[in-house]
């Protein structure tokens, strides 16, 4: 192989190795940010459920307030 060969065969390499680098760094920014997601999801739902269930308390007559806390 001539220099300008081995010289632009060099470059594509570096270039290749740049992109596994950046794709392997974007791979894991995914896995993180889909782990956060799961995560609000399943907030989101327990919030739901819990204000679900105020709803059907206040409709009923019921109040949050007169509830007592947990510990009681």
């Amino acid at each position: 192989m001539n220099d300008k060969s081995s010289d632009a065969l060099v470059a594509l390499e570096s270039q290749v190795a740049f992109q596994e680098h950046t794709l392997e760094q974007l791979n894991t920014v995914l896995i993180k940010q889909q782990q956060q997601m799961d995560v609000l999801r399943m907030e989101l739902r327990t919030l739901k459920e819990k204000f679900g269930e105020l709803e059907d308390r206040v409709e009923h007559g019921g109040s949050a307030q007169d509830e007592k806390p947990p510990h009681y």
